[in-house]
């Protein structure tokens, strides 16, 4: 077995900044020397169960209690980090259970620790700077779940942990034999040596006493590992039987239930409510009003949203009321103002004053997240202190949000993370930890509040409008030389997290960021084939209307724009769409795999006229991934896609049949996005306002979905967004090749934009 001693010379050092060395393989050791314990474990054990670090408890009757910071919102990520620790620690997938982890910056997100706090203007230079940035950001519990990040964030820790555990089980039960611990294993919740053998927990309260070597051994082979593997989901029986409990499930003793109304979109205020109409309505508790918004507590959701409704409650704006009209003249005036580079590679003014220049625009509308569960929240106060009951992505900041919004400290604020049904990127947002915290605070009493289908649409932060204008020169062998891209959309991830993060009103937060620029506005827009000239630029744009993070985030519209140009330019050198594209991929082997592999597997028959085909790929955040799509459009107009053809390449995989559900929901959702009824505001009301007027295709319209998996020892890429991004210009490139028209707008067939 190959060994590597792993050594950092700051001083200081935790778990975060570990150094990890040793393929796919090979032996890998941990330096547990250099592990601080300036960070101390949080957890509390239950009865007979022993703590062995922050991500693991061991019960006496052997259960496994794996404590995880990401969120569950159907992504399986329970089940895979989980996944990770029992393979390192050799447990018995049968005794697996799920703790979400309390907040602790023992649980950070580095990944997203690091591309927000470099998205906010952070610039540090040199190793100590890089060190003082990287403790900052740890201390501050950075707890975030999004971006793709949970196993890139938090493999190498749910190893670290799994691996030191089985050392100090095995070192327990070799005290019990008088033995070397080096010659003692584990598999399926037993520690061996032989024919001997003890249970985890019989050694639990022993091994957790002891102190562990300075090099921790990983696991190495593939004799009886957990990877890899198609275990069962952890997540699914609870939610197949009806005993999961989202925050909407949460029942207190003495509890009400809150409906509320906003105000339309812009800075609302309330003006006017009939308080004494919604008193009226049997059950109903109190009427809380606040500057911009009513709620209405009663004895059950019902009684108080139609005592709500009784209410009839009027709202005042002021300034500058969002609407889609003005947000689409901004983003074609955009293209006149000022604008940011973004990259700039050899001189594409010198090429395109040599020869003919091919130019294309597309748009892109607004588009709402929908998830099945709108927002929710319980909370309760208890001895000056505040409990809440959530589904969240970023606990910390959700704690932040309530403790601010009654004058509490932080610590006086308890979480309790809940299963979440579906969130895209919605659930960032913490506006509702801050209104059940002044409900629950007010009343007196233990408060549900669940926002209405109508409501949860209105308020909603959508992804952004977007625009781009695209230009290339065109080789005489059917290259492209020179590539041009300015695109036109706001800083809406920058703007998620002045609200978020800074307090921000989302009004405020529209005109602080609205002439910003970082890299997540144009994330996904370099193309991934070899051009030699290479611009993109950004023009900043105030749309008026608050936009948040949606799943893929800007790849979603960066990769429509790039990969219907490149469609037009195959076209118009008079080269079928495959080979143009494979032409220009040397330098991105792995992607042109999965391109290849994509249309063989479609029985691609070149894209041309009357063939109903087009194809798209894209690579991020380190995976990689070409759709074909088949699409047509149908006798009542609308589009219709047959199939779905896909090849993925996400590195190291390890549940297969979760990463297949998450490239088939993304395909959905993508598919979806481009197909569906689009967003439009008006006078700072949005419609539609039901998911069922969002038009979104049926079981019965859903396409046939091909996919193929490419398994490898790469590093571990992002898996919760890579298929949302291809889809949309795959079906508009099918549909040139069913119609020949360019659908240069998303959703398709939304007029102007809408």
């Amino acid at each position: 077995m190959v060994r590597e001693r792993i050594e950092k010379t700051v001083q200081g050092i935790d778990r975060r900044q570990l150094l990890i060395g040793g393929g796919v393989g090979a032996g890998l050791l941990v330096a547990w020397a250099f592990w601080p314990r300036d960070y101390p474990v949080n957890l509390t054990p239950g009865r007979g169960e022993q703590v062995f670090n922050s991500f693991l408890k061991i019960g006496e009757d052997g259960h496994v209690t794996v404590v995880l910071p990401q969120a569950e919102m159907g992504q399986g990520v329970f089940t895979v980090l989980a996944q990770i620790l029992a393979d390192e620690l050799g447990a018995d997938w049968r005794t697996i259970a799920i703790e979400p982890a309390p907040i602790s910056p023992n649980y950070t997100n580095t990944i997203i620790a690091k591309s927000w706090t470099e998205g906010m203007g952070t610039q540090l230079l040199g190793d100590a700077a890089r060190f003082v940035h990287e403790r900052t950001t740890r201390d501050d519990a950075w707890q975030i779940t999004g971006g793709s990040s949970s196993v890139r964030a938090f493999e190498p820790l749910l190893r670290q942990a799994g691996a030191t555990a089985k050392v100090l089980l095995c070192m327990a039960a070799a005290d019990q034999w008088d033995a070397d611990w080096r010659a003692c294993d584990s598999f399926e919740g037993f520690v061996f040596r032989g024919e001997d053998k003890l249970r985890f927990g019989a050694l639990a309260a022993k091994a957790s006493t002891l102190s562990p070597p300075r090099d921790i051994p990983v696991r190495t082979g593939q004799e009886g590992r957990l990877r890899a593997q198609n275990l069962p989901r952890l997540d699914l029986p609870s939610k197949v039987d009806g005993s999961a409990n989202y925050a909407a499930d949460v029942r207190l003793p003495g509890m009400v239930y809150a409906a509320i109304a906003m105000g339309p979109l812009g800075r609302a205020r309330l003006k006017s409510a009939d308080e004494k109409a919604a008193r009226a309505v049997k059950g109903v508790v109190d009427v809380i009003q606040e500057q911009s918004w009513i709620a209405v507590t009663a004895s059950s959701w019902w009684a108080a949203n139609t005592a709500l409704e009784k209410a009839r409650p009027v709202f005042a704006t002021t300034g500058t009321v969002p609407d889609s009209a003005t947000a689409h003249k901004a983003l074609r005036t955009a293209f006149s103002a000022d604008s940011n580079t973004y990259v700039e590679a050899g001189d594409v003014n010198a090429v395109f004053a040599t020869g003919k220049v091919w130019t294309s625009e597309y748009h892109i509308g607004f588009a709402p997240h929908a998830a099945l569960e709108p927002m929710a929240a319980t909370a309760a106060m208890r001895d000056g202190q505040l409990e809440l009951w959530l589904p969240t992505q970023v606990p910390q900041l959700a704690r932040r949000a309530a403790a601010k919004a009654i004058g509490l400290s932080e610590k006086d604020v308890i979480i309790h993370p809940m299963l979440i049904g579906g969130s895209f990127g919605r659930k960032y947002e913490t506006e509702i930890a801050a209104q059940v915290a002044i409900l629950a605070q007010k009343s007196g009493k233990p408060v549900q509040l669940i926002w209405s289908r109508a409501e949860d649409m209105r308020q909603d932060r959508f992804r952004p409008a977007a625009a781009a204008r695209m230009f290339a020169r065109i080789r005489p062998d059917g290259g492209i030389d020179a590539w041009r891209a300015r695109i036109a959309a706001p800083a809406s991830q920058k703007e998620m997290r002045a609200r978020i993060i800074d307090g921000a009103s989302p009004m405020d937060a529209v005109q602080e960021t609205a002439q910003s620029t970082d890299a997540e506005t144009l994330s996904g827009s370099i193309p991934p084939y070899k051009i030699p000239n290479l611009s993109i630029r950004h023009h900043p744009v105030d749309l008026g209307v608050p936009t948040g993070k949606w799943r893929s985030g800007a790849d979603s519209y960066t990769a429509f724009f790039t990969e219907s140009f490149i469609d037009e330019m195959a076209q118009t050198s008079g080269v079928e769409p495959y080979s143009f594209r494979m032409a220009l991929l040397g330098g991105n082997p792995r992607l042109a795999y999965c391109l290849t592999r994509a249309t063989a597997l479609a029985e691609w028959q070149g894209g041309g006229a009357g063939t109903q085909q087009g194809l798209s790929c894209h690579s991020m955040l380190g995976s990689h991934i070409a759709v074909v799509a088949e699409a047509i459009i149908g006798d009542d107009q609308q589009v219709v896609v047959t199939k779905l053809t896909a090849c993925v390449d996400v590195g190291q995989i390890i549940h297969p049949d979760i990463l297949r559900q998450q490239i088939e929901g993304g395909l959905l959702f993508g598919f979806a996005g481009a197909v569906g009824r689009p967003v439009s505001i008006s006078d700072g009301v949005v419609e539609p306002a039901r998911l069922g007027h969002l038009r979104l295709p049926t079981l019965a319209q859903t396409p046939d979905i091909h996919i193929e998996l490419v398994s490898n020892r790469e590093p571990y890429g992002g898996v919760g967004e890579i298929a949302v991004p291809p889809v949309a210009p795959a079906i508009a490139n099918a549909l040139h090749a069913a119609t020949g028209k360019r659908f240069r707008t998303l959703p398709f067939l939304s007029g102007d934009w809408a």
